[in-house]
């Protein structure tokens, strides 16, 4: 049977991508049964006696899985970060960095209108790039010329499974229509040819950019820890991760052990304060949230 790659999900049908050709599949009664909901970025089997009357037969397990956008098998997460119009936020990107870090996404720290500094901002950013840079994360600095972001981008995206996410405000939407000029085209068209109605669902789409797929909305919507245990966040700061194993308990949290490694890092100045505080305030905030049921 052949197999594919789901890149649109729209009113029930799945457009499965295989071998450079798409298939409009229908999903199998026994999805349903079995409660598994296919997603766009989800790998299948199907089959099809022609291009519009495909059926999934199955959905092969996912690596990982976002809610919004409603997402599969997410190879990396670009970071939207702006210099200044808003400002850089730290704590902002490290909650971003903590959530991405959880789902085991690769990410990739974009900071834009670099060149709206002065010169004395434009260090401060610097150092913090360095920082980033130090605890093992790839980061771009580009202009507020659209243009100049994409050339810089354009060679990360081959061969993976891309969704753009970060402040609000930053230009994620033009930087992707910078990518692909039609895209703004095709929203516009889509969203009037749907109509405006309450019931409008925003679909999600993977479109082909530089030999890789793009996920054409912006994601993490939601940035409150909903899933993740307070004994999962440590694995979430990779420069803590490389001092842990001097920490004198296993599982060590790094908040009121002794002889604790990452306190230590802290206060030699391995590891920057500013780090170490919103591990402290995403840990609060865990431990704060009111149990599921």
């Amino acid at each position: 049977m052949p197999e594919g790659k789901i890149v649109k999900a729209l009113s029930g049908f799945y457009y499965v991508l295989s071998e450079g050709t798409i298939t409009q599949c229908r999903g199998r009664g026994v999805f349903r049964k079995n409660k598994v909901t296919p997603l766009v970025g989800d790998y299948v089997e199907f089959q099809a006696e022609n291009k519009t009357d495909g059926y999934l037969l199955k959905v092969f397990e996912r690596k990982n899985e976002l809610v919004r956008p409603p997402i599969a098998n997410v190879d990396q997460a670009i970071l939207v970060f702006s210099a200044s119009e808003p400002d850089f936020s730290p704590a902002l990107l490290d909650r971003f960095l903590v959530l991405i870090e959880s789902k085991g996404i690769e990410p990739l720290i974009c900071v834009t209108k670099m060149d709206l500094l002065s010169p004395e901002q434009s260090e401060k950013i610097a150092a913090y790039v360095e920082e980033y840079r130090s605890f093992g994360y790839e980061v771009l600095m580009t202009s507020s010329k659209t243009e100049h972001g994409v050339e810089e981008l354009t060679p990360y995206l081959k061969d993976k499974i891309s969704v753009f996410a970060g402040q609000s405000g930053v230009g994620k939407s033009s930087l992707l229509n910078a990518l692909k000029p039609e895209l703004e085209l095709k929203t516009a068209m889509i969203s009037s040819h749907l109509g405006r109605g309450k019931h409008t669902t925003r679909h999600v789409e993977l479109i082909d950019i530089e030999d890789g797929l793009v996920a054409d909305t912006p994601g993490f919507s939601s940035l409150e820890f909903t899933v993740l245990e307070a004994e999962e966040l440590p694995a979430c700061f990779p420069e803590m991760v490389s001092v842990a194993d001097d920490c004198k308990f296993r599982g060590c949290l790094h908040i009121n052990e002794p002889k604790c490694a990452v306190k230590a890092a802290v206060e030699s100045g391995e590891i920057p304060a500013y780090r170490y505080d919103h591990y402290l305030t995403f840990h609060k905030e865990i431990k704060d949230r009111k149990p599921r049921y």
